[in-house]
Formats: C-alpha cells, sequence, structure tokens
C-alpha cells in the first residue's frame, strides 16, 4: 500500500460503515506506472449488496424530505473537505488511473465545480407552470412539482474515477436521491475515498453507498426493482446489456464513440493541429471524445500534416507523476496489447503509420503517440473506439464531403470543426449527427454544466448538472 496516501480506504461503504470482509475474494489495486500494489479491497458479497440495496431504500426515505437549502448545505460542506484533501485526491488518481498530473489536477478542480454547480441548482431546481386557463381548464391553476425518484444504481469508469462519479453523485444529493455506486475494478480507491468525506459531511445512513462488486452481484443491483434508475459510463457492449435486463427502471448510458474532427480550407492550421494533437494523445487517449478520426480538406492537407506531425513529435511520454507528461500508460498490458494488434491488422488491410505504431515500455504500459492513413471503416481504428493513443488523418475535397464521412460511423458523441466559414458552422450544426459541435475546438471540450450525450450508439440521456437532475426526477402535476 501506497503510505503516503492517507485517504486510501480498503473496505466497502455500506450505511455509515466500513466492511472490510466481503465474499472472499479480493479485488488489487495497482498503480498503472510502476505495477506496485497499492491497495487490495474485498469484493463485496451478495448479501453486501442486499444490505447496500435495502439501506438505500431507507436513506431515500428520510432523505427526499430535506429541504432543498438543506441539501445545497452539505453539498457545500462536501465541497470544504473535497478542497482541503485535494491533492491527496490527484495523487491517488494519478496512481490508480494512470492519468497524467496536470490532467488529474484538472479533474479535481473539475470536482468541485461540479458540486458546486450541483449546490447551486439544488436551491433553484423546480418544475413548471403549465398554461391550462383556457376550454375545460377555465379558471384553473396547474404547475408541477419534481419529486426523486429513489435509489439510483451509478455505474462508473476508470478514466475520470472522481469527476465521472460526481456527475452521477452530485445531481443524486441536489434533488434528493440515494445512490449505490459501482466503482470501476481498475481504479476504485477514488470513489471509496470520497466515500468517506460523504460520511464525515453527515449524510443519512444509506444515501451513498460503495461497493466494489463482482458481476453476478452487480446484475443484482441492476435487476433489483427497488433501484428506479440506472446511471452508466462505460463500454457500449456493457451499457446496452444493463439497459436489456434491468427491468422498467430509467436508464442513462453514456458509452463513447470514436469522435472526429473536421479542418476545412479556412482553418487556422496552427491553432488546429496544436488542439488536435494534444485532444488526440491526452491521458493516451483514453477519454470518450478523444480525437481519433482527423479529416482534412485536400487543399490544406498537407501543410496541415507538416503541422501536426511536429506538434505530435513535441509530446511529452513517460511518468505521469511529472508534470508536462501527456501520455501516460495505458490503463492495463491487455488493452497494450489490443491497440498494438488493432494498428497491425489495420497495416495488414492497407494503412500507413505515419508516426508511431509502437509498444515504447511493455514494463510501464506506454504505447507511442500513433497517426495512421491510408484506412477505411472496415478497420477496428477507425470504426471502434481505440481508447488509446491512436489517431488517423484522411482528406476529403466538399465540406459536404467531410460531414458524410464524420457521420459514417456508429458513434454519435461530440465532433470538433476547425473553420472561419459561417455557413459551414451552421451546416456542421445542422448535418452533424452528434450529440456536440465543438466549433474551432477539438471534440474533447467539454464544460461540467453542459448537456452532454451521444446519440446513436454512443448512448442517451444526458449527463451536466440540471439535465441530470430531470433525468433523476419525476414531473407531479397539481390542478386546482
Amino acid at each position: 500500500m501506497k503510505k503516503n496516501i492517507k485517504i486510501i480506504k480498503t473496505g466497502n461503504f455500506i450505511n455509515k460503515k466500513w466492511c472490510v470482509d466481503g465474499n472472499g475474494s479480493t479485488l488489487e489495486v495497482y498503480d498503472k506506472y510502476n505495477q506496485s500494489l497499492i491497495a487490495t479491497v474485498p469484493y463485496a458479497s451478495a448479501g453486501q449488496v442486499e444490505d447496500a440495496i435495502a439501506g438505500s431504500v431507507r436513506g431515500f426515505a428520510e432523505f427526499k424530505m430535506w429541504s432543498a437549502g438543506k441539501k445545497a448545505e452539505y453539498l457545500k460542506k462536501l465541497i470544504e473537505l473535497l478542497r482541503q484533501h485535494m491533492m491527496e485526491f490527484v495523487d491517488l488518481i494519478v496512481a490508480e488511473s494512470g492519468k497524467p498530473f496536470d490532467y488529474a489536477k484538472a479533474e479535481l478542480e473539475r470536482c468541485l465545480t461540479t458540486l458546486s454547480t450541483a449546490a447551486t441548482e439544488a436551491v433553484r431546481f423546480s418544475g413548471e407552470m403549465v398554461p391550462i386557463d383556457f376550454g375545460a381548464g377555465t379558471g384553473k391553476t396547474a404547475y408541477t412539482r419534481r419529486f426523486p425518484v429513489g435509489p439510483v444504481l451509478c455505474i462508473t469508469p476508470f478514466n475520470f474515477p472522481l469527476n465521472l462519479a460526481l456527475h452521477k453523485i452530485g445531481p443524486a444529493l441536489a434533488v434528493g436521491c440515494s445512490v449505490v455506486l459501482k466503482p470501476p475494478p481498475q481504479a476504485p480507491l477514488t470513489a471509496l475515498a470520497f466515500a468517506d468525506l460523504v460520511d464525515a459531511c453527515g449524510y443519512p445512513a444509506g444515501v451513498v453507498n460503495v461497493l466494489v462488486c463482482d458481476i453476478p452481484e452487480a446484475e443484482m443491483m441492476v435487476k433489483d426493482n427497488r433501484i428506479k434508475m440506472i446511471s452508466f459510463t462505460g463500454s457500449e457492449n456493457v451499457g446496452w446489456h444493463l439497459k436489456n435486463i434491468c427491468g422498467r427502471k430509467k436508464v442513462a448510458l453514456e458509452l463513447g464513440g470514436n469522435a472526429a474532427v473536421i479542418v476545412d480550407e479556412s482553418a487556422e492550421l496552427e491553432t488546429a493541429a496544436k488542439s488536435i494533437a494534444n485532444g488526440s494523445y491526452l491521458y493516451a487517449g483514453q477519454i470518450c471524445i478523444s480525437t481519433q478520426r482527423i479529416l482534412v480538406h485536400h487543399s490544406v492537407y498537407d501543410r496541415f500534416m507538416t503541422l501536426l506531425l511536429d506538434h505530435i513529435k513535441k509530446i511529452k511520454m513517460g511518468d505521469p507523476t511529472q508534470p508536462g507528461v501527456i501520455v501516460g500508460p495505458v490503463i492495463d498490458r491487455a488493452n497494450l496489447d489490443r491497440i498494438q494488434e488493432w494498428i497491425d491488422e489495420a497495416e495488414e488491410q492497407g494503412a500507413r503509420v505515419l508516426i508511431g505504431g509502437k509498444v515504447a515500455s511493455e514494463k510501464n504500459n506506454l504505447y507511442q503517440p500513433t497517426l495512421l492513413t491510408d484506412t477505411s471503416n472496415e478497420m477496428k481504428i477507425v470504426s471502434n473506439e481505440v481508447f488509446g493513443p491512436v489517431a488517423t488523418i484522411e482528406k476529403f475535397g466538399s465540406f459536404d464531403e467531410g460531414v458524410r464521412k464524420a457521420n459514417d460511423s456508429a458513434y454519435g458523441l461530440q465532433a470538433g470543426v476547425f473553420t472561419k466559414n459561417i455557413d459551414h458552422i451552421k451546416d456542421a450544426h445542422q448535418n452533424l449527427d452528434v450529440g456536440a459541435v465543438i466549433i474551432n475546438n477539438v471534440p474533447g471540450f467539454r464544460i461540467d454544466n453542459m448537456p452532454y450525450g451521444g446519440v446513436k450508439a454512443s448512448g442517451f440521456g444526458r449527463e451536466g448538472i440540471r439535465y441530470v437532475m430531470e433525468e433523476m426526477t419525476e414531473p407531479r402535476l397539481i390542478v386546482y
């Protein structure tokens, strides 16, 4: 265990108790760069899962009665506690998720914003007046009030081990829902450490439970009718499977994609090249909206390519604890091997590697920032989500062709467009089949209160604090 990270907890947090036993199996969590053991956590037993669900129901019964002001007050307590322990959380995220230090620090700053936004929204979130003063409704008043749905099961990925959890927990605490959180097996310690802050704030037992559990126990929660909503961020296959087995629950899915960026002939090429290099390789590309497909107008392709390759060569790769590192380790050896297999397969199918294309360090799970061309949609590196430091680059003729190529994907999360042409901006907004179009920036741009989510295989529902609060509540109409 890393002795210098004092916030580490090695049990499951169930109904305000730390359970250091479990089903007999344990999860070993390793530093993703140097492979040293950070901590060992027990997998929760079926009985503990039952206790967590039952406790969440009881906690909800009490918590839903809190005033908006009280919910905001407790969120502010949580913010202050997180601020006090901020650098410890940064160190923990760097260790267990392999996230570069600068980017982990940025995540913690975003976490404070996420909770602050939730606290603000808690006291202004409301229903709406419904105009019925006509016909049979003449003389009557109607309005809706939004009520929390109940216990919410939240399942989160490794790449933002705290902020993506808070995108679910923050809105739930703002509206009065209880939460059972299943953190990722690759990086569960950050969520468990945050549960300790929740406990210190004095929330009722069961309002937030955090369990490390295996697939059978997780599916117990998914299928249980006492859970009223599932909020899942992760892989496409798992997300759609959970939707199929969850029954009549509300479901929100954020499933990632293979984001495209379009660079037209009017774009500021130096700015675009620098942004795209960062957007493609930051955190070894392990971001749902990492730039994976780069589409460039043929008239500026050669010049842009030169600029882009220059910026890729400047990217710092290595130990994520070191300032300035952009590309740290891939999350595990299995994914390191998968990335290499996909690139080898693409080369066999005719793709050309322009830079990178090799493992930089098996010991540290480092993969070189890689750019390929002469690709096609039949290749996994184009059609699937690579989730690694890999991008492809291809030409297009007309802007319409660029849009068609960007849309030629099973996914539709976010897309970027670099242009000075107002007609292209309007065209992109009208015709790109994605959840968001980012102008003169990469697809990876995200502010925590904006509506965030995708279409097609990228899932459905929207994150962003107020939008999640709407998902976690139901309107109830009154007429008098």
